[in-house]
């Protein structure tokens, strides 16, 4: 099995049946329920980032670059969610959330923020919009779309 397959698997098994239940219009809340579920530096999310960089080390997960934003897609359709992958430095494209969105953050370089946030979960509620951006290094991020629902015209 390839890290990619690998980290997909893991993912349906460990990650996506933590979404259930949560109420993506509180972010906080949500935030703070991932957290608490699968902590940054505990062994399943140290698992997951060990397959992202292998994978992205092996050039298939994120076979694609943009205006220097390297991405991929995992699955269009996971248990009721999109799942991409992108490796930033700096900002990406405004786009709004129609549904929401949930991120699983990896620093890469540095003391990266992404939209201020440190590593980790960060949960963006439903009709957001942002210009993702990370400073001050470099991260990989795990996003997570509600019914594959993303709007870069907004």
């Amino acid at each position: 099995m390839s890290e990619k397959d690998e980290l997909l698997h893991l993912l349906r098994t460990e990650l996506l049946p933590a979404f259930a239940g949560l109420d993506l219009n509180d972010p906080e809340s949500a935030t703070a329920q991932l957290d608490a579920a699968l902590p940054l530096g505990g062994a399943i999310l140290e698992r997951v980032r060990s397959l992202v960089d292998a994978a992205a080390e092996a050039g298939t997960l994120m076979p694609k670059e943009n205006m220097g934003v390297r991405f991929g897609r995992l699955a269009k359709d996971e248990q009721g969610y999109s799942i991409d992958a992108v490796e930033m430095r700096g900002p990406g494209p405004r786009h709004a959330h129609p549904n929401g969105e949930i991120d699983l953050c990896f620093a890469l370089e540095g003391d990266p923020r992404f939209c201020g946030h440190a590593p980790g979960w960060t949960v963006y509620a439903p009709a957001s919009v942002h210009v993702p951006t990370v400073s001050g290094g470099a991260m990989r991020i795990l996003y997570f779309l509600p019914g594959g629902q993303i709007d870069f015209q907004a």
